[in-house]
């Protein structure tokens, strides 16, 4: 029988990062204390355009812009985007100047995301005396994706939907699993309950819902987390959820990195990554993505590697599954 997880408090996870009072143990001992990128509160961090299997299996150009704004309050265990992020809330339409900014860098696309590191209706991250301003300048896109914690999809969501049609607005939730107990393990600050009641209301307001899920949680054996890994996506498409993306766990976390060194934690093998891609597009059940960010990391083979990202970047793009590759160097 499985011991009972444990469960990360915000202290800990500030202990971790070298932003609260230090804590003892020997995971602790002599890691990295991480810091925080210096921002512009005036342009966004980053910025890019990309393909995309839009929500219609055709391929878009999307644009993301990386929103510079006050860190969230959530301290989930398994977050490093607080480095991306200021300690002080942005003045009023500093949030439209930086997708102003980006808009005028950036070549035309389809769609557009803002990400902000965070959850975009929490009043502290976008001021909402903006949320008309920001509707102006993205409106003329077909699909607005914003990201949002469950607690915070309430009729706001539904107010900017208004806002800025005839765009369609999608909402970004990081579900991270469907484990209800890693849930609390990880202090995400909701339960699956929330989650639930976020996206049927969503639905009903004609919002649409995509989930981000992580692949390789602690305390799970490789074998284990790519079976959380698919079972999560079996819940988000059962309640309607139309996208998964899905986000192999990085040891960027100071927590992480903790827990790596005492054998908490595995980041998963490219093979498992391509087998969580392969199972979930052969779902049919809606868009399965894997973040691509820094996937060479999980590809050791000098030889094979390229071909492995590019699979799965076809993969994403087709939503089909693609012949696996044959290695005779590493022998997968």
């Amino acid at each position: 029988m499985r011991k009972p997880l444990p469960r990360f408090t915000d202290r800990e996870v500030l202990a971790a990062r070298g932003s609260g009072p230090p804590l003892a143990g020997p995971a602790l001992a002599g890691h990295r204390i991480a810091e925080r990128d210096q921002l512009d509160p005036r342009k966004p961090f980053a910025m890019l355009v990309e393909p995309e299997c839009d929500a219609r299996r055709k391929v878009v150009d999307v644009a993301t812009i990386f929103l510079t704004n006050r860190e969230c309050p959530l301290r989930c265990a398994m977050c490093d985007l607080w480095k991306h992020t200021l300690t002080r809330r942005v003045a009023v339409g500093d949030i439209p100047r930086q997708i102003r900014f980006a808009l005028d860098q950036l070549p035309d696309a389809s769609e557009i995301k803002l990400y902000n590191s965070g959850n975009f209706f929490d009043r502290q991250a976008i001021p909402p005396d903006d949320y008309a301003s920001i509707a102006d300048l993205v409106r003329r896109f077909d699909t607005v994706v914003i990201e949002n914690h469950p607690r915070l999809c309430g009729q706001v969501c539904s107010d900017f939907r208004d806002l800025i049609a005839p765009a369609q607005l999608e909402i970004a939730i990081g579900l991270e699993t469907c484990y209800e107990d890693m849930l609390a393990t990880l202090n995400k600050g909701m339960t699956l309950s929330d989650f639930d009641h976020a996206v049927e209301r969503l639905h009903c307001e004609r919002i649409r819902t995509r989930v981000f899920l992580l692949q390789s949680l602690p305390f799970l054996t490789e074998s284990e987390s790519v079976e959380w890994t698919l079972r999560s996506m079996d819940y988000a498409f059962d309640r309607g959820v139309d996208c998964c993306s899905v986000i192999p766990t990085r040891s960027e976390n100071s927590l992480i990195q903790a827990l790596a060194r005492t054998g908490d934690f595995v980041q998963p093998s490219g093979e498992s990554i391509e087998r969580v891609a392969s199972a979930g597009i052969e779902k049919d059940a809606g868009r399965v993505f894997v973040d691509l960010w820094q996937t060479e990391r999980f590809f050791p083979c000098d030889v094979c590697r390229e071909k492995r990202m590019a699979r799965l970047q076809q993969m994403n793009l087709t939503q089909q599954v693609v012949p696996p590759i044959e290695c005779g160097e590493c022998g997968k």
